[in-house]
């Protein structure tokens, strides 16, 4: 979470990024329950395989079968490299996959580059919900 939050510090975009702590969390916060009522829906989410209380796989079919959620673009972003992750990770219509890279400066090169794409590249929908 730490090196997530540094990178985005390096882009000078801190204050675009929300970090929640688990899987329930994540939901929570997309769904704005709870604690999160007044957060505001993400545009992108970046999301490890590797969450406590609930995986990541978990919340990526929670937010793909969700018709108020679908719609949200979702990078996996975890240390897996096997096969069955990634082809689950599609199946389960993930945007993208990345794997983490374990060097510090190779990580924070992989989120620029997931930035650049997403804000200056890709349309993503406007949500007014």
């Amino acid at each position: 979470m730490l090196m997530i939050q540094e990178a985005y510090a390096d882009l000078g975009r801190s204050g675009d990024l929300m970090v929640v702590n688990d899987g329930i969390d994540a939901l929570e916060h997309v769904r704005r329950e709870g604690t999160f009522a007044d957060a505001p829906r993400p545009d992108l989410i970046l999301l490890d395989l590797n969450l406590p209380r609930m995986s990541g796989r978990e919340v990526l079919h929670a937010l793909k079968t969700d018709p108020d959620l679908s719609h949200i673009p979702v990078v996996v972003l975890t240390t897996s490299s096997g096969e069955e992750d990634i082809v689950s990770a599609y199946t389960g219509h993930a945007s993208s996959y990345v794997t983490k890279p374990v060097d510090f400066e190779q990580f924070v090169a992989a989120i620029h580059k997931i930035d650049r794409f997403y804000s200056e590249v890709a349309r993503l929908p406007d949500h007014a919900a």
